[in-house]
């Protein structure tokens, strides 16, 4: 394929990838299927899009259109040149309030457009659990919908043009009026099969398969809407005007608590009663899930007792009072007719946030559960039957499951009857991929005998188009493969896929994968390091880009590459081969791990919690086993050494350390300003200090806090000293912090070792105030030490400095002025602090202080990352990251708004990328804490 390649290359001027790794990483999607695609391209414009499709038809190889890759039933992936949108062409190109339409690329971001609609009061109406990273060309491709189709119907209902690129490589634009050259040929068609396109599609309104021929025989000849669902096989859409609608001016959410699933399910008419905007049902399953990880726990706060089954009722109006009337009304009906045990009113937004973010999380919640080979797999999870017969249909669905030996999660939309049900299956077991498609068409057919819709919002892909012809009838499906033949004669777009496809056992994803190599690690895994990696089921809630940290490279690039999704795809690939060790040395692997900042928000935010971090750090140390450790990684690595000799020649080291020549001789960037060594250190300071008396807290005497912020191990020490604890300085070791990012895993272990030895000699709690080295005591040394008890001993002991102080303040041991009494403080978490305990006790120490309000910021990660930032061939990522949201929102703050932050990397980003100074919360309490006579 040299020659395609060198060709796509001249013509196009957007990227061109054939490497090996990249094609390994397009070959998946969010299904259980992987095809080798033989290239990808980055197209910048619909003339790249030609260009492309050119150039495969003129090499015979088929075109595949992809927008966040996150396709359940495998229609993004295939064996051609694969056109990935989501990274340049996300564009929106006009957005017109008047008259209620966006003109956007197909790469952009439904929360994206959304975003863009805000502030004209509008939104795009499908609201897909995706939102945060599926694209409106994939929402196109599979017709999708979401929680609100009850009240604002389907992508379909929503396009109202299309330009696109023909199989032919001539461009046309659709739109109801607008003739086309297929006009006569699909007339012609539809007039032949009047009685089988009337009688073979299901009379249930939601779905989503096949082509839709009725859409032409029911109403105005309108290509457009035509094509959406056709999942790329008909043409190649490079920008649409879609429709806009009302965003809502107010929203509550009751939630309904049942026993069981059957009961939430036949509290849905009721709901339907009350005029709701969307009616969600999830199981125990799920719920029982949220409740283990940090990110979407606070769900479990909110519930009374333990229920089997919830529903989520939305309501909206235009005033809260007509908002609330609705769910006041519903849950008196629901009263009335016995159904459940607590209505909750959730009317903050708050709670709404907590409710939302697990219902959309259910994927990747029930993903998370996996053990090993054994995964949630979703081959009939897309089934959709009205919803006065869901009670009855999810009984005999349950009990095809229970007749094969499977288990599965329940959740979906009650309001429109469908349901996401995905039943564990191990696919390297031949006897259980058997029970899978047993299954697959067993429901097939009691979709069929419902009337409903085997596809309701995902498509066919490579998991359904199979059963097509079983769905719709012979003759209707024989119509719509002449359908592909009158669009697309040679078979360039998307093969495969709603005809003509193959099997949906072949191109399994895991059987394909070899049995994973021995691989002595430094650090533990859970299984292996494979398994750690292939815990990622490419739902790719690591490509959202603005809520949450995960992922800040991937923010700032667009590029697959840098999601969590396509580290841990690539090292999946080098785990698998036959010398995996050799393999994690490879060049190439390493340019796809660069930019990760080792934030550790996936090991959070990710439902499947792939820990990216450690894997780099795993693949580094193999890295420099095999070719050395770089000079800079030594000295970074070092970082407790040198601030130390730094705070011992300071102010002399200040200016050594500025030089240019030492600058370029540990590439460092030269527009980054260095932190500044402090002669008067946290250890001499301690030293002259009177014994405190009073119960024992260790205070971890971080490199940074010690020789380069002192003030803010000052303002820590002396609060807690005030509050009656002993404080043991412990600054003899170092965390290992710094070396543990670069890799310098065998010198971790001996610092860690080291270190803990020393700590296990105390009592009472080991606080301090650098989250990410007082966290390592809790993450990384159960891993690098996982036989040593004193190690769990100490990680037992780890708390947050901010929980002591606020215990202090509301036992009266600490009292506090009203000195900032009408600040406003902006609060920035530690990437780390949020991944391992989440924020809570800074934010509520901080809501301490009289008369402040507190505003913590939805900002990802500052873009410093340790010395990620510090190192010149990052700095400008580093920026952009911070560009994010960080920068902005600080600067676009008052000048007398406080800024806070627990990070020493947060505050020196901060200063230099605003000219900010940020302080350490204990900073700020130190200064209004009311010192006793």
């Amino acid at each position: 394929m040299s020659d395609l390649e060198e060709a796509l290359r001249r013509a196009l001027e957007g990227e061109v990838a054939f490497d090996s790794y990249t094609r390994h990483l397009f070959s998946q999607d969010a299904s259980m299927y992987s095809i080798m695609p033989v290239g990808v391209v980055f197209p910048r414009h619909a003339d790249d899009v030609v260009a492309a499709v050119t150039i495969a038809r003129e090499y015979g190889v088929p075109v595949l259109a992809r927008g966040g890759g996150t396709s359940l039933a495998g229609q993004t992936v295939g064996s051609g040149v694969v056109l990935d949108f989501s990274r340049h062409m996300n564009r929106i190109l006009s957005l017109d309030p008047a008259e209620g339409i966006a003109h956007v690329q197909p790469g952009v971001v439904q929360d994206d457009l959304n975003r863009a609609a805000l502030p004209h009061a509008m939104m795009f109406g499908p609201d897909t659990s995706t939102s945060n990273r599926a694209t409106i060309g994939g929402m196109m491709g599979n017709n999708s919908a979401g929680s609100g189709s009850v009240r604002y119907g389907m992508t379909i209902d929503h396009v109202q043009s299309m330009d696109v690129v023909l199989s032919d490589a001539t461009t046309a634009t659709f739109a109801p009026g607008t003739p086309t050259k297929f006009d006569s040929a699909l007339s012609d068609l539809v007039a032949a099969h009047r009685s089988a396109i009337a009688d073979g599609f299901p009379k249930f309104w939601r779905r989503a398969g096949g082509y839709r021929l009725d859409r032409l025989a029911d109403g105005p000849f309108d290509l457009a809407k035509f094509v959406v669902g056709s999942e790329g096989t008909l043409v190649v859409a490079t920008s649409a005007v879609v429709g806009l609608v009302p965003k809502p001016k107010h929203t509550v959410i009751a939630v309904g608590h049942f026993t069981s699933v059957e009961a939430a399910i036949a509290a849905t008419d009721d709901a339907l009663a009350c005029d709701p905007a969307a009616v969600e049902l999830i199981d125990k399953t799920i719920l029982d899930l949220s409740r283990q990880k940090l990110e979407y726990r606070r769900l479990g706060s909110f519930l009374v007792g333990d229920p089997e089954g919830l529903l989520f009722v939305t309501f909206t109006g235009d005033t809260q009072a007509e908002a609330s009337a609705r769910l006041d009304r519903l849950a008196a009906l629901w009263q009335k007719h016995s159904h459940g045990y607590h209505t909750l009113g959730a009317e903050t937004a708050a709670q709404q946030g907590a409710l939302l973010k697990v219902r959309k999380a259910g994927l990747g919640l029930l993903m998370a559960s996996s053990v090993g080979s054994r995964r949630p797999q979703a081959f009939v999870e897309d089934t959709a039957v009205d919803p006065s017969r869901l009670i009855e249909y999810s009984t005999r669905f349950r009990e095809i499951l229970t007749r094969h030996g499977m288990k599965a999660g329940f959740y979906g939309h009650a309001s429109v009857g469908c349901l996401h049900v995905r039943p564990f299956v191990d696919l390297t077991n031949p006897d259980e991929v058997a029970a899978m498609r047993s299954v697959a068409e067993e429901v097939r057919d009691l979709v069929v005998e419902f009337g409903g819709a085997n596809s309701s919002e995902h498509g066919d892909g490579l998991v359904r188009s199979e059963f097509n012809r079983k769905i719709f009838g012979s003759e209707l499906y024989e119509a719509m493969r002449q359908v592909k033949r009158i669009f697309d004669p040679d078979d360039v777009l998307n093969p495969g896929k709603i005809v003509d496809s193959p099997a949906m056992t072949d191109n399994l994803r895991d059987p394909a994968l070899p049995p994973a190599k021995p691989l002595t690690t430094h650090l533990t895994f859970l299984g292996d390091m494979r398994s750690a990696a292939d815990r990622c089921m490419n739902i790719g809630l690591c490509r959202k880009s603005a809520t949450g940290v995960m992922c800040p490279s991937y923010m700032a690039t667009r590029n697959e590459e840098d999601s969590t999704r396509g580290r841990a795809n690539a090292l999946v690939k080098a785990l698998s081969s036959p010398d995996p060790a050799a393999a994690l040395g490879d060049s190439r692997l390493h340019e796809v791990l660069d930019l990760c900042l080792m934030c550790k928000a996936c090991k959070s935010e990710c439902p499947l919690g792939v820990d990216m971090a450690a894997l780099k750090s795993e693949t580094l140390a193999q890295k420099h086993a095999q070719s050395g450790v770089p000079l800079r990684s030594r000295v970074f690595g070092s970082i407790r050494l040198l601030n130390r000799l730094g705070s011992a020649t300071a102010p002399v080291s200040n200016l050594a350390a500025r030089l240019p020549l030492a600058r370029r001789f540990l590439g460092i960037a030269a527009k980054r300003p260095l932190p500044e060594f402090k002669r008067q250190n946290l250890i001499r300071w301690f030293r002259r200090r009177p014994a405190s008396s009073g119960q024992t807290v260790t205070f971890l005497a971080d490199s940074f806090t010690t020789f380069t912020e002192p003030g803010v191990g000052r303002a820590a020490i002396s609060l807690l000293e005030q509050a009656g604890w002993q404080v043991r300085l412990e600054s003899s070791g170092c965390c290992g912090r710094a070396g543990i990012s670069k890799g310098l895993l065998d010198d971790a272990k001996r610092k860690a070792t080291a270190l803990t030895a020393l700590l296990d000699t105390s009592s009472g709690p080991i606080v301090g105030c650098e989250p990410s080295c007082l966290y390592t005591l809790q993450d990384e040394y159960l891993s690098l030490l996982p036989d040593n008890p004193a190690v769990k001993a100490v990680a037992s002991r780890v708390r947050q400095v901010e929980e002591l102080l606020v215990e202090a303040i509301d036992s009266g041991a600490l009292k506090l002025s009203s000195a900032l009494e009408g600040k406003e403080i902006l609060y920035h978490g530690h990437c780390h602090q949020k991944a391992e305990v989440g924020t809570a006790a800074t934010v509520e120490l901080l809501r301490r202080i009289p008369g402040v309000t507190v505003t913590e910021l939805d900002a990802g990660c500052c873009g410093m990352a340790g010395s990620f930032g510090f190192e010149a061939e990052h700095y400008d990522v580093s920026m952009q990251v911070g560009e994010d949201r960080l920068f902005p929102a600080i600067r676009s703050s008052s000048p007398d708004v406080v800024v806070a932050a627990t990070g020493v990397s947060c505050r020196q980003q901060i200063r230099h990328g605003t000219s900010r100074q940020a302080q350490h919360p204990v900073e700020l309490v130190a200064q209004v804490v009311v010192t006793s006579a």
